[in-house]
């Protein structure tokens, strides 16, 4: 299986190949794993012949950094709470328009990969 981390605009950052043990399990590379923060749990959602496995964030886990973020820029007290509430009003909009973003890309992928595979690997099939 080929795991890929893509940038926003989906195109690839990096691309690993990983296993599949007996018990259909798969370990998520360090690098990744770390680079999207992910935690407990992921989405899985399965296209025509891809998996797409995603962190779930929770609002909570967006919290620390924008209160870090304000921070930095030098709110504090009561103008800090009402600029977090603002900021964190933000935050849901965002994630469901990515994950909307991600479901479009997902169907509108037509290629199973495996013609990718085939213009590769084309000089080794004789």
């Amino acid at each position: 299986m080929t795991v890929r981390l893509l940038n926003k605009r989906s195109d690839i950052m990096e691309s690993r190949i990983i296993k599949v043990s007996n018990k259909r399990q798969i370990t998520i590379p360090q690098k990744f794993y770390e680079k999207l923060n992910i935690e407990q749990e992921v989405e899985c959602i399965i296209t025509n012949s891809e998996i797409i496995i995603r962190p779930i964030y929770r609002e909570t886990e967006f919290a620390e950094e924008i209160l870090k973020d304000l921070i930095d820029k030098g709110f504090e007290g009561t103008q800090l709470l009402d600029e977090f509430k603002r900021t964190r009003a933000k935050v849901k909009p965002a994630v469901r328009r990515m994950i909307e973003e991600a479901d479009i890309l997902a169907k509108s992928s037509q290629d199973s990969g495996d013609d990718k595979l085939n213009n590769i690997f084309s000089d080794l099939e004789d």
